[in-house]
């Protein structure tokens, strides 16, 4: 326990000097200029600090946390979105619909909270992988992972991470991740700041398939509802 504590007590030391922290257009984008720590998945010396401090706890309880995504750039997750365009357009589907089913889980290059190194998705590394990992069946119920996921509601706030799109009954946006959490004392200031950015001139200079289509309208509905309906502890 004394580890877990000399752990908290740096956490809370290092979110005060971030609260007011300015981050650039390329940073909060993905497109570069975010100090990250780690190999394979990257993230903010801060949250990355508080998240090993979790990571102790939970194995404490026979729960061991692991990170199955973390940071991802705006060019992984515009990779994302053609691979997913191109797929969805090929079936016969208009632009609008493409779009539409798309947004379901994958967010617009340049909008993901997995552009802050704050955002994780997380399993069990314990239990026996099934075939698809990221699915609400998994740590729901009797799932494989329900046993990570009633851990993360006891214990996650108490490290500052919360979850970022709920169950909520009238939450639109994007559907519900039980697997996904996001590291409140910089997440919640670096959203304040995503939401003064322009985004359209972005689209019409990128490769991004479907850009040139996505109208100021669409834009500003995006954001009500892909980017703010969320937890709302998180705003």
């Amino acid at each position: 326990m004394k580890k877990i504590y000399i752990i908290l007590i740096i956490v809370c030391s290092v979110a005060q000097s971030y609260s007011q922290k300015e981050y650039s257009k390329a940073a909060l984008m993905g497109m570069g200029g975010l100090p990250l720590v780690g190999n394979t998945h990257k993230l903010q010396q801060e949250t990355k600090t508080a998240f090993t401090a979790m990571q102790l706890a939970a194995k404490k309880d026979g729960i061991q946390l692991e990170i199955v995504s973390a940071y991802r750039s705006f060019n992984r997750q515009q990779y994302i979105w053609n691979r997913k365009y191109k797929k969805y357009a090929a079936s016969g589907l208009s632009h609008d619909k493409t779009v539409e089913k798309i947004i379901e889980y994958s967010t617009l290059p340049g909008t993901s909270r997995h552009h802050w190194g704050t955002d994780i998705d997380i399993i069990d590394g314990s239990k026996k992988r099934p075939a698809s990992l990221l699915l609400e069946k998994n740590y729901e119920n009797n799932g494989v992972y329900s046993k990570l996921k009633q851990w993360m509601d006891a214990n996650a706030n108490f490290y500052g991470f919360y979850l970022v799109y709920t169950n909520l009954p009238n939450r639109k946006g994007f559907k519900y991740e039980p697997w996904h959490y996001s590291y409140l004392p910089l997440a919640k200031p670096m959203l304040q700041q995503f939401l003064k950015l322009d985004l359209a001139s972005v689209y019409k200079s990128s490769t991004l398939k479907g850009g040139t289509k996505l109208s100021e309208k669409f834009l500003s509905n995006y954001k009500i509802h892909q980017v703010l309906d969320i937890n709302p502890l998180l705003k």
